[in-house]
């Protein structure tokens, strides 16, 4: 990044999640991190780069491929740079993942320090956010801290130099995480759990028990089944009865089968007993099958529900796409398990018909419904068969019992880890050239970080 006219201090919280283009303006991925190196004394330290996400695959870029923050982006002087996956180093430090909400002392006047007593003691403060500039050499240094004396929000929050704080160097017990999740405040929850998969054990914990329980458990369906069982496992247990709950009753029955039997049951007699009773009812299907599959919330209508009550209850904002896509018509009761299923609509079709329309008279039942044991194998081919993201799943009494969408199966079909590797990644350290089309080789970056290929349109 070369120094402009005018002002150059940027702020990192500003960066966070920004855009990143590359010089004819195509997206390459979004900031995740600031990358600084720590410094003896009270040097600034000194900027070495971004942690940028790419396909769900933290890289690299150098400050010196930086040109500017433009119109809410970061603009790239080169769209050649290293694709290999972004490994921190022991002398490096994230900004935004470890120096925010980081407890430090702002020290007193020089004149106070000299003076002895307690005026010379310092306060302690918090960091909310930190800038970066040029220096004339046209290295970046983190040159500035925001921080807010007093606790809480209302606090008052000043912006010193580097050299009037410190203790950032001392190991930090109970860091808090308010300041890092603002600045990712509007991350989609996949995003956030890729941004919380990259952290330290300790971060991670520090940023769950920082997020409400509803942002917690869409978070913790999107990881990997071993963090959300460490997740899990460090929140007091009536916490993680309360996040069990917020979760769909499949993914909290996935999750609550990865934990020992006797842990599994202590959480489930601290939850809700209406919220508990479709957990149990799912823990008891084998993974791999249709019950073991299935969610037990899709959306239900009695066959006297009209079209337009229809495509509202399709509309709702937590409905996914696959269980949006369809409802599905029984007899009452009409929680799951259900009356006798009748059949299921289409939102296509719901959309064809008047709204006064019963959806009893609309209803498709020719589609045969699976059973709960029905293997993976025969689920898969069931939903390709009948071109289908999602279908019904009934008990021998002919119940509405859950519904299988399309996306659990692929969560079963994929490797345990798909998570933690971006789109078209063939291992743990390369990209796939087919997909990112990086070169077998090319001249590594300064500092070894691997190899340099053009970059690719990000999705």
């Amino acid at each position: 990044m070369t120094a402009r006219p005018g002002p150059s201090r940027v702020y990192c919280r500003r960066l966070a999640g920004l855009l990143v283009l590359d010089p004819n303006g195509d997206q390459v991925g979004r900031v995740h991190d600031v990358i600084v190196t720590l410094r003896l004394g009270h040097e600034p330290p000194r900027v070495l780069g971004l942690a940028v996400e790419v396909q769900r695959r933290p890289i690299f870029v150098p400050i010196s491929r930086v040109t500017g923050v433009e119109s809410g982006a970061v603009v790239l002087s080169s769209a050649r740079m290293s694709w290999r996956r972004f490994a921190q180093r022991p002398n490096e430090t994230r900004v935004l993942a470890e120096l925010l909400d980081r407890r430090v002392t702002l020290l007193p006047p020089p004149a106070d320090r000299s003076a002895g007593g307690a005026a010379s003691q310092g306060r302690e403060v918090t960091v909310v956010d930190a800038a970066i500039e040029p220096t004339r050499t046209g290295d970046w240094i983190l040159d500035q801290v925001a921080v807010r004396v007093g606790r809480g929000r209302r606090g008052e929050v000043r912006t010193v130099s580097w050299d009037e704080v410190t203790g950032f160097s001392l190991p930090e017990e109970g860091q808090g995480a308010a300041n890092l999740l603002a600045a990712f405040e509007k991350l989609r929850p996949a995003d956030l759990a890729s941004l919380l998969h990259h952290l330290s054990s300790k971060r991670r914990a520090e940023v769950a028990a920082a997020l409400d329980d509803e942002r917690l458990a869409d978070v913790l369906e999107e990881l990997p089944e071993d963090e959300q069982v460490e997740l899990l496992g460090g929140l007091a247990a009536e916490r993680a009865a309360d996040v069990l709950e917020a979760m769909g009753p499949d993914d909290a029955a996935d999750l609550l089968g990865e934990l020992p039997t006797d842990e599994a049951e202590r959480l489930l007699r601290l939850m809700e007993p209406e919220e508990a009773a479709p957990v149990r009812r799912l823990l008891v299907y084998a993974d791999d099958t249709a019950g073991g599959m299935m969610t037990s919330e899709p959306v239900v209508l009695a066959p006297n529900a009209t079209v337009a009550e229809a495509l509202a209850r399709v509309r709702a904002p937590e409905l996914s796409p696959a269980l949006a896509a369809q409802v599905y018509v029984v007899r009452p009761p009409y929680e799951t398990p259900t009356g006798r299923y009748l059949g299921l609509a289409h939102f296509q079709r719901l959309l064809r018909e008047p709204p006064s329309t019963l959806v009893g008279g609309v209803i498709d039942v020719d589609i045969t419904p699976l059973r709960p044991d029905t293997p993976l194998p025969e689920v898969t081919r069931h939903l390709a068969s009948y071109n289908l993201v999602a279908a019904p799943v009934l008990d021998d009494a002919g119940r509405l019992v859950g519904v299988v969408t399309v996306d659990d199966v692929l969560d079963h079909l994929l490797p345990s880890d798909w998570r933690e590797h971006p789109l078209g990644a063939d291992d743990a350290d390369g990209a796939s050239p087919g997909v990112l089309g990086v070169p077998p080789a090319g001249d590594p970056e300064p500092g070894g970080r691997g190899e340099v290929g053009s970059a690719p349109a990000a999705t």
